[in-house]
């Protein structure tokens, strides 16, 4: 798979900094926004955006060291020009859960492209709410930190985004996306903190990042294709997942996506493929695990097409169609003797899957590999041994 980090992101990168410096600027607190933390400063963080975004010229919305209290905020598109988001402060979500309402979204950026976002940091505040969800009680839908829908062209770097209520930044409909040196932390025990969900999106790469969530670091859903993937330190958390696919009986598939050069640390998964269990027109195919290292990783390697996180588990055949998938140069230590585990589909087996130069132990216990419906190739040492149905 070529890698999707073209010349053109390098140019994206050097106008965002040198705009930072040298552009039209609209300083948040001159439109009226408060560095106090309490103070509702959503209405002039849009006024400022606005008067960006009007602007013919590439033009910088600044926001200065202080503590900005942020309600549900859409900043929308399409602008005159570059815009470039230069954040030295914190922007909060507000303490009491419910003032989020129930869209889904906090900060939202909607049909916008060339965007930058250099540095910052958001909190969302979300202990509250992962505490109504444990309780069971009436809660809000829950709302993610950072989200981009029908947007292209976009730069991230430098973003830290800390207990966000779900999701922490979710990519959709969207296209020419690079976010790097984001770091992403939320407990190992907050529900559903997923670090950077993409689904219907192409052409987005994530690199030389941090993220340590209570649910997957990185997760990959329908309608996603040219995806690359590198140099994140994941954990704990649920590891890097492609899925959950199937969800609907017609589904887009997820195609061409490399994860490469990366450590998972006392996660849950390492590198995941699942599926549910149900009729589907959902595929897999092209996709890349390699250069990966595990360090005490539950399920380093997992292929689950029954997956049932709720056990309300449709006990059909998964209909989603997995193949072309390689693992290669993955090493390190399983917390587990099933090292890896792929479970495909009784009536769609998986085919094509290609395991190079696997070697994976566990601590004072001979480690294994369990196959269900799985096809594929060898090459090099492989530990545990393969249990693959050789196909050739």
């Amino acid at each position: 798979m070529i890698k999707i980090v073209n010349t053109c992101f390098l140019s994206i990168l050097c106008i965002a900094v040198l705009c930072a410096l040298t552009c039209d600027s609209y300083n948040v607190v001159h439109f009226g926004a408060k560095p106090n933390g309490r103070s509702d400063s959503s209405l002039f963080f849009l006024r400022a955006w606005m008067a960006a975004c009007r602007s013919a010229r590439p033009s910088t919305v600044y926001v200065p060291r202080g503590t900005f209290l942020l309600r549900p905020v859409t900043f929308s598109g399409s602008c005159k020009n570059r815009v470039t988001f230069h954040i030295q402060g914190t922007l909060v979500a507000p303490s009491d859960y419910w003032s989020m309402g129930n869209s889904g979204f906090w900060i939202l950026f909607h049909e916008v492209s060339r965007v930058s976002i250099l540095g910052g940091k958001i909190d969302g505040r979300g202990k509250g709410f992962w505490g109504c969800r444990r309780k069971g009680g009436n809660c809000p839908v829950g709302a993610r930190s950072i989200s981009f829908l029908w947007c292209k062209d976009i730069y991230v770097r430098g973003l830290t985004s800390i207990n966000s209520q779900t999701i922490h930044m979710a990519i959709g409909r969207s296209r020419n996306m690079v976010i790097e040196y984001t770091n992403i932390r939320a407990p190992s025990g907050s529900p559903n903190t997923d670090g950077i969900h993409v689904q219907y999106s192409s052409d987005i790469t994530i690199r030389r990042s941090i993220i340590r969530t209570g649910d997957d670091c990185v997760s990959i859903g329908p309608g996603t294709r040219n995806m690359w993937v590198e140099r994140i330190g994941c954990g704990p958390g649920h590891g890097i997942s492609i899925g959950s696919l199937g969800n609907g009986i017609r589904e887009e598939g997820v195609q061409n996506v490399t994860v490469t050069t990366s450590v998972f640390t006392k996660t849950d998964n390492g590198v995941r493929i699942k599926s549910w269990a149900r009729p589907s027109s959902g595929y897999a195919t092209n996709i890349h695990f390699r250069n990966l290292v595990m360090l005490n990783v539950v399920k380093p390697i997992i292929i689950d097409q029954t997956y049932c996180p709720n056990y309300q588990c449709p006990h059909q055949s998964s209909g989603v169609k997995i193949s072309k998938v390689t693992y290669r140069n993955i090493r390190g230590s399983s917390s587990t003797p099933e090292a890896i585990t792929l479970d495909c589909s009784r009536t769609n087996p998986c085919t094509g899957i290609k395991l190079h130069n696997i070697k994976l132990s566990t601590p004072n216990k001979a480690t294994r590999a369990v196959c269900f419906n799985a096809g594929g190739s060898t090459r090099g040492l492989v530990i545990p041994r393969s249990c693959l149905r050789t196909q050739y």
